[in-house]
């Protein structure tokens, strides 16, 4: 696909990713994509460090200072390539606690973004995607079981909806990264069912576009973030896709993408949303973010995208 709307770099997530942003965004436009949303993560408080921040010295003001020069960087890029690719700028929010709304605002107020997606890394308030020992301890705090720590994911996604209502909903089951089954389905677990089906009604009922989130094939499973009987649930009420490769240094950017089309065609999604900047108003019924255009392509003219020709396989 053509397309990402999520993506990290090491320039402004250092130590989770490598590459400056210039040098992702030269891949993208080497790989021949329409649209590459940038999107760093937003800063977080001082008590929600991860260990390799901790060991850098980072704070929330250092933080902070990060986030105004990626802004920075990031208009500079899209003024500099946004002829050859289309640079939608954004940021991931790390929905933690109800205090992290302030942070939440605080970036949306701060800045002239174009969208964020929005995304729960943290169950009782420890990560639960950084690794096995992190998920764990959420893990016995939610009550021993991943059933247990998957409902409880799924009340902090639905709190995050409702405080933050994000443009795009971020690797919606992602607590399933470092659990006892990573491929293994939801639906016999009808306690975690309803829950992803109450939250897909939330993502429904004020039109967020939800990511199909490509890092899932990368770390081992077999398919993307939310799996297959997630989206069929999703299209079923009417939610449209964006496609993002969660990419964190150039090697990962439209990585395994040719994976996709065969799971978008056995799924039954038949056109992507993209979004991009627009100089004027844009179509986005978000007043927080006037610029914001979305577009759809079908599949049909996906598959037809120049992109493909420089896709590695």
């Amino acid at each position: 696909m053509p397309f990402s709307h999520h993506s990290h770099s090491g320039q402004f997530c250092e130590g989770h990713a490598r590459d400056s942003l210039e040098e992702i965004v030269l891949t993208a436009i080497s790989k021949g994509m329409h649209t590459f949303a940038l999107t760093e993560h937003m800063p977080r408080h001082d008590q929600d460090r991860y260990p390799e921040e901790e060991e850098a010295g980072a704070t929330l003001a250092s933080a902070l200072e990060n986030e105004a020069a990626y802004f920075k960087e990031a208009v500079r890029l899209r003024e500099k390539y946004g002829s050859r690719i289309a640079l939608p700028i954004g940021f991931e929010c790390d929905w933690i606690r109800p205090e992290s709304l302030e942070l939440i605002e605080r970036s949306i107020q701060s800045y002239a973004f174009d969208f964020f997606v929005g995304s729960v890394h943290h169950v009782h308030t420890i990560p639960i995607d950084y690794d096995h020992a992190f998920y764990q301890q959420a893990r016995d705090k939610a009550g021993g079981t991943d059933e247990r720590l998957f409902e409880d994911y799924f009340d902090a996604q639905l709190a995050m909806l409702q405080a933050t209502k994000p443009p795009v909903v971020g690797h919606f089951d992602l607590i399933r990264l470092k659990s006892d089954d990573p491929d293994g389905g939801f639906k016999h677990l009808p306690g975690v069912w309803d829950r992803i089906e109450r939250n897909l009604d939330y993502v429904a009922s004020y039109g967020a576009t939800l990511e199909l989130n490509l890092a899932s094939l990368r770390k081992g499973m077999s398919e993307p973030y939310p799996q297959a009987e997630i989206c069929e649930a999703a299209l079923k009420k009417g939610i449209k896709f964006c496609l993002s490769d969660d990419s964190h240094g150039i090697d990962q950017v439209a990585l395994n993408y040719h994976r996709c089309l065969p799971f978008l065609q056995r799924v039954g999604i038949g056109s992507l949303t993209f979004f991009n900047h627009s100089t004027g108003s844009g179509n986005s019924t978000d007043e927080r973010f006037p610029a914001l255009r979305s577009e759809q392509m079908s599949l049909a003219e996906v598959e037809k995208h120049t992109f493909w020709k420089s896709c590695e396989v």
